[in-house]
């Protein structure tokens, strides 16, 4: 690992990773707790896979932005430490399979490189920011909300208000009304808006997620300007930290803790919480995320295309104009969301003479290009023609997102993956006028969690199984009416009824032509699903629901041979709490040592956060040494008042609530940091010496 001090200029980073390998080699010596380890490697975007022995390994990429040189060098660390393959996800990162625990550092090492990071990708954490990946290019946009989603990535990462939370928090940005980033289901949504007196700004949207229990988010602002966006997350943040659950984690999102104590008390907490954020105020600097270098050549020579139909449906489905005259959006619809390392390479090689040099994930596993030219379009159509990746139809009802569901995820029930491939292939061979239908959205995901976005899909699935004949038969739950309405309003699709999983091209078939025969010429589908009713729907699809007539076939799940087992492991979506004595107070020691160095390198916020840290982090150990098991940061508090102050086993000057506290009611200065962490140091240690006095 020492060869890592020599070859990354950052020395956090370097930092980072020379600790991990040192956390990795504890762990393989026993002395770091299997929980615990667990929870540090989730927050550098490893992830444990379905198979064992071998790891995910999630690559943040803010706002889904990826130059060529930064996807040649993804591509080669999958050919060297993973499976030659990139699958692109919904949130705009790119995730590498069958990785080995002990070679993730040298392999992270390789990324940074080239400025790609894996830090905080999985765990407690704040999650990739996603935004629509038209920004910056967008007619319809008011300004490009690309250098505030970096500015989020930027500000949160390594933030110690947002390293160990209950859960994670997902940011997003859309660059329109259209609200194709979807705000309306993320912790913190985010649309772009002008003032009545030119200024800049947004409405923001609060409490939204997925999941197996779908919210959407609650608008909480009209209008909140630029220079806010950043000290209201992390006000928002510093709540959700100290309110949010931390044992119930199918409760500890968000949008629990809104249901818990209701929007207005969260609102108010927030307000409260402000005046101990590190910045009151925070200028985006506007020219973080430069436009990249056009294409050098725009005198194209001609060239002639042998299918001038296929050429007709891709310029019409894949191709937008962009708001800089006389340039073009190109998308690539990637199937399953799975691009080989090989032909990664050669796509970089095709599309660097007609287009600039960014490319951007989209939320529904595609690619999009930039800037080309509009004579540049035949060109880059023929060389994109020839890897596969000049399919029409980019997010349309023929381009269907799904998850990794069984192939790697240890939350999988069925086969997520080749589902979505042969309903693609229904639509392309039985509904090939639907490349252009872009009102209907299908989604997929192997189980309940939506990782694949079903709950906000026209037509969703899920998956799941039933019992038929003492047999478990591979199922899907079938979902309806979900989707964006546009402006920070959306829709929650509707479970209708369970089917086999071998009748999902039935269901969409059944769905397509019921949907072509009875609506009206300009209804949505949004609308006959309100006109006709869920009842309507369940009865259409019930014959494919009946389990009296099932065939072999269907026993067997899509793309398997063998018979259909469900086989569910422990899923790895946040970390876990380590409820033991000694861990926590080794976890003290290492939080006082952090807020020590910040504060010596005069952060005084993040010192301050540290300190904080110490309190709960020791207070948890001294209640869990009598048996008292608290849910959230601020029930740690108040117990420890209950169990330990009113008692007068430890004496403080008044409640240990008003001492911790402080933290929200104090400006981060300088004075405030030295006395807090002081009276940090001398309870801390008047605690170990009690404890040591009482173990010995």
């Amino acid at each position: 690992m020492q060869s890592f001090r020599t070859e990354l200029e950052n020395p956090v980073v370097e930092k980072d990773i020379i600790d991990l390998e040192k956390k990795i080699r504890e762990f393989r010596e026993g002395k770091i707790h299997d929980e615990k380890f667990r929870s540090l490697r989730l927050a550098r975007g490893i992830y444990g896979q379905r198979q064992p022995g071998v790891q995910m390994i999630r690559i943040k990429l803010p706002f889904g932005k990826v130059t060529f040189k930064q996807l040649l060098r993804i591509s080669d660390v999958s050919d060297k430490y993973a499976s030659r393959n990139l699958h692109l996800t919904t949130r705009q990162d790119i995730q590498i399979h069958y990785v080995s625990l002990d070679r993730t550092p040298e392999l992270w090492e390789e990324l940074e490189q080239d400025d790609v990071t894996i830090r905080e990708a999985c765990g407690n954490t704040v999650r990739n920011v996603t935004s629509s990946p038209d920004a910056g290019i967008n007619p319809n946009e008011p300004f490009d909300v690309s250098p505030y989603a970096h500015a989020f990535f930027s500000y949160f990462l390594r933030n110690p208000i947002c390293q160990e939370m209950g859960r994670k928090i997902k940011f997003a940005f859309s660059s329109d009304d259209r609200d194709t980033a979807f705000s309306y289901i993320h912790d913190l949504g985010f649309i772009p808006k002008i003032s009545e007196q030119g200024e800049r700004g947004f409405k923001v949207l609060l409490g939204g997620g997925l999941g197996a229990q779908p919210f959407l988010a609650e608008l909480v602002h009209e209008f909140l300007h630029e220079d806010q966006i950043i000290p209201y997350a992390e006000a928002m943040l510093r709540v959700f930290d100290r309110y949010g659950e931390r044992t119930n984690r199918n409760k500890a999102r968000l949008k629990y803790l809104v249901q818990k104590l209701g929007l207005e008390e969260v609102l108010r907490l927030i307000e409260e919480e402000r005046i101990a954020n590190k910045v009151k105020s925070f200028k985006i600097d506007r020219n973080t995320v430069p436009q990249p270098a056009l294409p050098e050549r725009i005198d194209y020579p001609a060239l002639e295309v042998t299918d001038n139909l296929a050429y007709k449906h891709w310029r019409a489905t894949n191709v937008v104009p962009q708001k800089q005259e006389g340039y073009f959006a190109v998308y690539i619809k990637v199937t399953k969301g799975d691009i080989p390392t090989e032909e990664a390479r050669k796509l970089v090689a095709a599309i660097a003479p007609y287009v600039a040099d960014e490319i951007r994930v989209t939320q529904n596993q595609g690619l999009m290009l930039k800037f080309a030219h509009e004579t540049a379009l035949p060109g880059l159509y023929v060389a994109l023609n020839e890897l596969g990746f000049a399919k029409p139809g980019f997010d349309s009802v023929a381009d269907v997102t799904t998850c990794p569901g069984t192939d790697t995820c240890n939350l999988g029930i069925s086969n997520s993956m080749s589902l979505s491939v042969a309903l693609e292939e229904l639509v392309y061979e039985e509904y090939p006028e639907l490349v252009y239908e872009k009102d209907i959205k299908i989604k997929i995901s192997g189980c309940m969690n939506s990782c694949g976005q079903h709950g906000l899909a026209h037509i969703g699935f899920h998956g799941s199984s039933v019992k038929a004949n003492g047999k478990v038969v591979p199922a899907v739950q079938v979902m309806l009416g979900g989707g964006t309405v546009g402006d920070g309003e959306g829709r929650v699709a509707e479970r209708v009824i369970k089917a086999p999983s071998k009748r999902a091209t039935d269901v969409l078939r059944v769905l397509l032509n019921d949907f072509a025969a009875n609506s009206g010429d300009t209804e949505t589908f949004h609308a006959y699903y309100d006109r006709q009713t869920k009842d309507y729907f369940y009865q259409l699809l019930k014959p494919l629901a009946d389990l009296t007539n099932l065939k072999d076939e269907e026993f067997v799940d899509w793309g398997h041979e063998e018979t259909f087992v469900t086989a569910i492991g422990v899923g790895e979506c946040a970390g876990v709490v380590i409820d033991l004595v000694a861990t926590l107070l080794l976890e003290s020691d290492e939080k006082l040592e952090w807020a020590r160095a910040s504060y010596a390198n005069g952060a005084w916020a993040d010192a301050i956060y540290h300190t904080y840290a110490v309190y709960v982090s020791a207070a948890k150990a001294l209640l869990l040494d009598k048996g008292v098991n608290s849910s959230t940061q601020i029930g740690v508090i108040r117990e420890f008042d209950n169990h330990y102050v009113q008692t007068g086993e430890v004496q403080l000057d008044g409640s240990f609530n008003d001492r911790v506290l402080q933290i929200n009611k104090n400006e981060p200065t300088e004075e405030f940091a030295k006395a807090y962490l002081k009276l940090a140091e001398d309870f801390y240690t008047g605690i170990k010496n009690a404890r040591a006095e009482k173990v010995s």
